[in-house]
C-alpha cells in the first residue's frame, strides 16, 4: 500500500478517535444511554485499530522506530499514558469529577500527542 494512502487513513482514523473520544466523555458526563450503545462501544475498536495497524505499516516503511527516534518514543509513551486516562475518564473514575479531571488530561496528552506528530519534536519546541 502506498504510504500516502497510509498517513491519510491514519490521519483520519486521529480525528475519529479524538472526535469519539469527546462524544463518550460529553455522554459520559451526561449520564447518556448512548455510551452503553452496541455501536458506540465496537466504533472505537475499529477505528483504533485502523489506526494502530498504520501506524505500524508507516513505521517499517519509513524506517523511523520509537526508541530511536525521540519524537516517536514521545508518541508512543504519550499514547499510552492517554490510553490510562482516557479509561479513567470513561470507566475507571470513582466519581464525576474524578472522570472529569481526567477527561481534561486525556485531551491535553491526546493534542500533545498531535503536536508531537506534526512538529517532530517530543519538546514541541517548548524547550
Amino acid at each position: 500500500m502506498n504510504y500516502l494512502l497510509l498517513k491519510q487513513i491514519h490521519i483520519t482514523c486521529v480525528v475519529l478517535s479524538g472526535l469519539g473520544f469527546a462524544l463518550r466523555f460529553f455522554w459520559m458526563l451526561r449520564s447518556s444511554p448512548y455510551l452503553q450503545a452496541r455501536l458506540t462501544r465496537m466504533i472505537p475498536h475499529l477505528v483504533d485499530s485502523t489506526l494502530f495497524f498504520t501506524a505500524l505499516a508507516m513505521v517499517w516503511m519509513s524506517g523511523q522506530y520509537p526508541f530511536v527516534h525521540s519524537w516517536l518514543t514521545a508518541k508512543v509513551l504519550a499514547l499510552l499514558l492517554y490510553i490510562i486516562l482516557g479509561a479513567m475518564a470513561l470507566k475507571r473514575g470513582r466519581t464525576r469529577e474524578q472522570r472529569f479531571k481526567f477527561g481534561l488530561l486525556a485531551a491535553l496528552t491526546f493534542a500533545y500527542i498531535v503536536g508531537v506528530a506534526l512538529s517532530r519534536q517530543a519538546s514541541l519546541g517548548l524547550f
